[in-house]
């Protein structure tokens, strides 16, 4: 009776979804307002929906949305997926100084300029990215302020790609509790998709970090020492964010069974995705995004939808873990960069490629793998990778990965 009842509200959902006016949000990723202005604001008022859930993030005190808006892409051509997001209760958002060439920062400007009153309700997050120096830091945040149009920002990452505890230096902290006192910012914090582990037990011994966001899916919850690392961070009051949590796609017949269990299930595998990172309550929230509104739409109706995630269904995802975990990158960088000292860069270009096939970023993934040095990229081709693929927990044909890299973004 509860299962049949939970997919009457699924229906139900997908009911209030077309009274928002959302109908066709399935059969086009790129809508944007009926308009000749496809940023105009909506005149006719608009139905109240359902929110999504909130979680306390850490030892803040703050209540953030469990599902949070990942706007990597040109948030200034796709200011209707922001409008979407609030209206459904996603109030937290996440951007960086480089995304979309700072179009994703200048977006979010533009929308606080034209919807006045809503800053209020929203928990907005930015990055420093690529800052070598805290003076790099400081002129980041300042640029980021001004393209929001905000005066602060409520969760500041310092640190955009942590990959050694060493980049979390006194003179940083010094920085973000200076920061903190103007008022410029509210909680300071990093991302890390590398040396997880390392990054998030170090985290846990400081008490200057507030909250952070780290790679963290079906997979990487197999392993203990990521598994131990999230506890520590939990046990410090540290929030905690989850990124990548579809955890790449690799289309063998082991996704074919994982898609056609949840399908049997009432949702798809990307819904059970996001669905099993936030049965784990040491997660405060899950960022997803692109500039998709199906995509949206769908992990809304999953945090939304009351079905739960069964043990058997976490059997059939560890299942599936063991069965594609020699196509998945987990990221511990510090093997290949051991293996490799004179041709750094590997993890990271595995992830660009993953950017590129599964999550379709083709430009950024050109873009991101254009700004490694020319002296490393030349030599890509010619670098013997035995010995980093030896060491490889996950068993990955490296070498097979990097050459379809160059192929494809070189």
């Amino acid at each position: 009776m509860k299962e049949k009842q939970n997919k009457i509200n699924r229906r139900n959902f997908i009911k209030t979804i077309g009274a928002a006016g959302l109908g066709s949000v399935f059969t086009s990723g790129r809508i944007k307002a009926d308009s000749n202005e496809p940023n105009a604001p909506e005149k006719t008022k608009e139905p109240k929906l359902p929110q999504v859930p909130r979680r306390r993030l850490g030892k803040t005190g703050v209540d953030v949305s469990c599902l949070s808006l990942g706007t990597i892409f040109n948030v200034v051509e796709y200011q209707i997926i922001l409008r979407k997001a609030l209206q459904w209760g996603v109030t937290y958002w996440d951007t960086a100084y480089e995304y979309a060439g700072g179009n994703s920062e200048l977006g979010i400007g533009n929308f606080l300029s034209k919807n006045l009153g809503v800053r209020k309700d929203l928990f907005i997050v930015s990055k420093a990215s690529d800052a070598r120096t805290v003076a790099d830091v400081e002129k980041r945040l300042q640029t980021s302020l001004k393209r929001m149009n905000t005066k602060y920002i409520d969760l500041y990452y310092g640190v955009h790609g942590l990959d050694d505890p060493a980049q979390l230096t006194d003179e940083l902290k010094k920085w973000a509790n200076e920061a903190k006192s103007r008022k410029l910012i509210r909680f300071f914090g990093f991302s890390t998709h590398k040396n997880m582990a390392e990054c998030l037990q170090a985290a846990a011994k400081l008490d200057w970090i507030d909250a952070l966001m780290t790679s963290y899916n079906f997979r990487l919850m197999q392993d203990e020492k990521m598994q131990a690392a999230v506890e520590a961070c939990h046990k410090a009051g540290i929030g905690l964010i989850a990124m990548k949590t579809q955890a790449m796609q690799i289309e063998t017949d082991d996704d074919k069974k994982l898609a056609e269990h949840f399908l049997q299930r009432g949702f798809t595998d990307g819904q059970a995705k996001v669905k099993i990172v936030l049965e784990d309550k040491r997660i405060s929230s899950a960022c997803v995004g692109r500039e998709n509104l199906t995509h949206l739409t769908l992990n809304i109706a999953a945090v939304l939808d009351k079905t739960q995630i069964t043990q058997a269904d976490m059997e059939v995802f560890k299942q599936y873990a063991r069965a594609t975990c020699s196509g998945y990158c987990a990221g511990c960088a510090n093997i290949c960069d051991s293996a490799l000292p004179d041709t750094p860069y590997i993890s990271e270009i595995m992830r660009y490629l993953m950017y590129c096939n599964s999550y379709g970023e083709h430009q950024e993934a050109k873009q991101l793998f254009a700004k490694i040095p020319g002296d490393v990229r030349n030599k890509l081709l010619s670098t013997d990778y035995s010995s980093a693929e030896a060491r490889c927990p996950q068993h990955l044909p490296i070498a097979k990965f990097i050459a379809e890299a160059v192929s494809k973004l070189a």
